[in-house]
């Protein structure tokens, strides 16, 4: 079956941003790709000032899911804070796993739905990131991460 892996972009703080990811779910960076990594073309050119960020970097989540992202490239276009309305949305397979995801990702954010039991059944809270990012999470004891 296919699969559905994230993919985030920022606007130079790519990096940071996937460091900070990886204290919370721990793990190791499968790849990580700067733009002055990039074989050199006179249709893309890139300056020195953005040789460093980030062209591609992937942290696997789990057992099957990959977190990945990108800084934007300034000949790209710019990034639009506006359309960011999309959320990862993680279902944890136990409800301390929801309660540390919720609290570490949440540090320094802000939270739009605060972390608790939820009228349907499932314990849930939504929140932006300190780098802009939304996210929900949610444990269901019925579906234990499956769902």
């Amino acid at each position: 079956m296919a699969s559905i892996n994230p993919y985030i972009h920022f606007d130079g703080n790519a990096e940071e941003a996937f460091v900070f990811y990886k204290s919370i779910f721990g793990g190791d960076f499968a790849m990580l790709m700067r733009f002055k990594d990039v074989p050199a073309n006179p249709d893309f050119p890139i300056d020195d000032a953005d040789g460093n960020r980030i062209m591609h970097i992937a942290l696997p989540i789990g057992k099957s899911d990959i977190l990945m992202a990108s800084d934007i490239h300034p000949g790209l276009g710019p990034l639009n804070h506006r359309e960011n309305r999309s959320k990862i949305s993680i279902s944890a397979e136990t409800l301390e796993e929801a309660e540390k995801l919720f609290k570490g990702l949440s540090e320094a954010g802000e939270v739009e739905v605060p972390f608790a039991e939820s009228f349907w059944g499932s314990h849930f809270g939504m929140f932006r990131d300190k780098y802009g990012i939304e996210w929900m999470i949610d444990y269901d004891p019925k579906y234990r991460g499956e769902g």
